[in-house]
């Protein structure tokens, strides 16, 4: 009990630490705080929305103007409604198939990693068969074969072909870990395997594994983008992945004039793009606050 409580303890006054190292980078601290801004009005999107983003409210390919600041789709809906509960879908995605990602990659790295032998063996090659493979082809493939256009399909579609990246960095890490001084005293103490992983190599192996999500988190936004621009997302919910797809299909290209509704294209794009640059931001920050020698070269 004593020795939980310290473990604690450590774990809360380093988290402190690193925060407090985290709060010097100008990036980091304006990447949280409009990341933020973000993930706000996402979860209140009914409280911000003019309007209800599957209803249509007006004429079908109006511009912007003062009753609809980014004006109307093919079908008189409400773009900015449209934007602000797109963010709710893409945002979650992201979030979740990361979690999911870093979650499945973690234990596989911190099993293959302490145990070795034919474990590691087993895993491994099938970590570098899933790495080898394309993952856009391999993507669509899968959603082709599942055929169900569902967005709890992509996540599980975008987290089993992410993990391996993740299963290796931990693994590394972990192989390390385990030649410490710490552990070999725990093994000698008679603690076992899983409380060894778990409560003392895992807090170690955190900041690693923080860092990995937040960049996951881009890549699954921009991996989810791609496969709903392709028409492999659910048509029946908003994202800014499927308001380019039906910008793409739906005439958004000649709907002004025979020119592009700039209106319905570059939004969703221009938000996907500011994410993408703020999870960059805010995942540098963390890779110097965790790695010293980062911080030196500035």
């Amino acid at each position: 009990m004593t020795t939980s409580l310290s473990t604690q303890v450590s774990l809360i006054k380093r988290i402190k630490e690193q925060w407090q190292v985290y709060k010097r980078s100008q990036r980091g601290v304006i990447g949280i705080g409009v990341l933020a801004f973000f993930v706000l009005i996402a979860l209140f999107a009914p409280l911000f929305s003019p309007y209800d983003p599957f209803k249509r409210v007006d004429q079908p390919f109006l511009p912007p103007s003062k009753t609809h600041i980014l004006g109307t789709n093919d079908i008189g809906q409400d773009i900015l409604s449209e934007l602000i509960y797109g963010a709710r879908i893409s945002l979650m995605i992201g979030f979740l198939v990361a979690f999911s990602t870093v979650l499945i990659g973690t234990l596989i790295g911190l099993i293959t990693g302490y145990y070795g032998g034919i474990v590691d063996e087993v895993l491994m090659r099938i970590c570098d068969i899933v790495l080898v493979l394309p993952n856009i082809p391999l993507m669509i493939l899968f959603a082709s074969l599942l055929g169900r256009r569902s967005f709890i399909v992509i996540i599980f579609i975008l987290s089993i072909t992410a993990w391996p990246t993740v299963t290796r960095l931990v693994r590394s890490t972990t192989l390390t870990l385990k030649q410490r001084t710490y552990v070999e005293v725990a093994k000698g103490l008679g603690a076992k395997d899983f409380h060894i992983i778990f409560k003392h190599m895992l807090p170690n192996v955190m900041p690693l594994i923080l860092a990995t999500m937040i960049f996951r988190t881009s890549a699954a936004m921009l991996a989810e983008a791609s496969l709903s621009f392709l028409g492999l997302g659910d048509p029946t919910k908003k994202s800014w992945g499927m308001m380019l797809h039906f910008a793409n299909v739906s005439g958004g290209w000649w709907a002004n004039d025979g020119k592009p509704a700039y209106w319905w294209i570059l939004p969703p794009g221009i938000c996907i793009a500011i994410v993408t640059l703020l999870l960059s931001m805010i995942g540098q920050a963390l890779e110097e606050t965790i790695d010293p020698r980062l911080r030196e070269r500035k």
